[in-house]
């Protein structure tokens, strides 16, 4: 048969790995990890061409756990809650309201395959599991009971850890699990989040023996968690209500304009101000402060209110902006992007009137990223190749970028988009370099991942620190500041010391 001029490529994999396939990919991965570190290169595999890899996921939690130094044989001392600190984050997840459902809609369809449930808040701390009796009990012998602390630090790669730090569903199979004492149960979990703040609030597990696991139960999982998302919602909306018909007489009674909101911001109602969906509220809220400069209408004079805020602005917002940050208030505003905690990303401006803080969307940290270490501007095509690997995503980019102009005002500049070059910008990054946005898959911060876990490069704001070279080498070229980086992959020297402000 003669050939054509095009080549075929080899068919993908379509059935998923064995349980022994993922065993031989679990010891081959640590025995090279472990040979790396001794610098003792191991014999080639036979297999290389088309030998098996965890997936991402996978490998980076196994990569990070090795940097940590945890035993895969025994893990890491358990930590347990005691019955009342259980009650008081069950209270505080907000979850316990949605457990009947969750019943309901997890343990009844799956019928005879035996499963356990487990709900676990946004640290990972399991606040209910249930089950089978039997599956329980072996559950019990590795730890995972309620109470227990169910994170990658102290047991390893599994599903509640995984689902919580990418932020979306997620299944660990088997030997995918860090902890050979786990290789015979699979996970699967997906992260749960309010409605009404975006915060995370924990994640819904269901976890069996591997044998028996099956494929649909990850979408099933998924759709509960949308289901709890749901349920919160409802909640939300009618303690919303119950604010409402507490404030309606009070803005009757109150001359100006003002508005109440519930603790996140949500308006309940309004007089003499246009519709406002939500205010930024600081994370910690407004505090004892009776003045505060607020996102969309400027200074405003609060008080608390039952669940919530009334809010009358010292100067009714106009039409032309007035609310968001001037040109005169971005002078010498310091923007601090605090992305430590990987489930809470936060952007806190201080400016001449006043300083708020707000938690961020995950894509809203994404932007603010990659205009901060990015310090000279970027087009919308070019900002929609570095977040989604394609620059025909413009739409998108700018419209969250409106988004973002609402509250930020001249703290933002366009054509390039940027930061006011009076700005102050500091990014607060994690300890571990892949600890920064670990949910995020834009291709540009895995860039600035890997440059900074190299050491090649820094986040803005960053001290740097000198790197120890031996006798006779010679010194290295002087890096470039954070704030004039050339692109995403070159943005100074990395330093883990304290943060010291830097202008642009």
């Amino acid at each position: 048969m003669r050939q054509t001029g095009r080549q075929s490529r080899r068919p993908e994999r379509r059935t998923p790995p064995t349980a022994a396939e993922l065993a031989r990919v679990h010891e081959r991965t640590l025995a090279e990890a472990a040979a790396r570190e001794l610098a003792q290169p191991l014999s080639p595999d036979p297999a290389t061409p088309g030998r098996l890899e965890p997936r991402p996921e996978i490998g980076d939690s196994w990569a990070r756990l090795r940097r940590l130094g945890l035993d895969p044989d025994a893990g890491a001392a358990a930590v347990h809650l005691g019955p009342a600190e259980i009650e008081q984050r069950r209270r505080a997840s907000g979850l316990d309201a949605v457990m009947p459902v969750l019943r309901d809609t997890l343990l009844e369809p799956a019928g005879q395959t035996p499963l356990i449930l487990a709900i676990a808040d946004a640290e990972g701390h399991v606040l209910w599991q249930e089950g089978e009796r039997g599956l329980r009990r072996s559950a019990d012998r590795i730890g995972f009971l309620t109470g227990a602390r169910w994170i990658e630090e102290s047991v390893g790669t599994n599903g509640i850890a995984v689902a919580l730090r990418a932020q979306r569903p997620m299944h660990v199979h088997s030997a995918e699990h860090y902890l050979r004492s786990h290789h015979s149960w699979t996970c699967v979990a997906a992260p749960v989040r309010d409605p009404g703040t975006g915060r995370l609030v924990g994640a819904i597990n269901l976890s069996g023996p591997a044998r028996s696991i099956r494929p649909y139960l990850l979408q099933l999982t998924a759709t509960a968690a949308r289901l709890a998302e749901t349920e919160l919602r409802a909640h939300r909306l009618e303690a919303l209500n119950q604010l409402r018909t507490l404030a309606a007489p009070m803005l009757a009674r109150v001359a100006g304009p003002a508005l109440v909101v519930d603790a996140a911001g949500w308006t309940a109602a309004a007089a003499g101000l246009p519709p406002l969906g939500r205010l930024r509220v600081p994370v910690d809220g407004w505090g004892t402060a009776a003045v505060h400069w607020v996102p969309g209408l400027g200074e405003c004079a609060l008080e608390p209110l039952a669940d919530g805020w009334l809010v009358r602005p010292v100067r009714p917002p106009e039409t032309d902006g007035s609310g968001t940050v001037t040109a005169e208030q971005a002078e010498g505003a310091r923007l601090r992007l605090d992305l430590r905690r990987h489930d809470r990303p936060e952007l806190t401006v201080q400016g001449a009137a006043d300083g708020w803080s707000h938690p961020l969307s995950p894509r809203h940290a994404e932007l603010l990223l990659l205009l901060a270490t990015g310090r000279e501007g970027s087009t919308a095509a070019q900002l929609a190749e570095a977040l989604f690997g394609d620059p025909g995503r413009t739409v998108t980019v700018r419209a969250e970028l409106s988004r973002l102009r609402r509250y930020l005002g001249s703290l933002l500049a366009h054509r390039p988009y940027r930061f006011a070059e009076s700005v102050l910008v500091t990014v607060d990054g994690p300890e571990d370099p892949y600890d920064l946005l670990p949910a995020s898959s834009a291709p540009a911060v895995r860039r600035l991942r890997a440059g900074l876990a190299a050491g090649t490069v820094r986040l803005p704001g960053t001290a740097s620190v000198p790197q120890p070279r031996a006798p006779g080498d010679a010194p290295t070229a002087p890096q470039p500041p954070a704030s004039s980086a050339a692109s995403w992959s070159s943005v100074g020297p990395q330093a883990r010391s304290a943060s010291t402000e830097t202008s642009a």
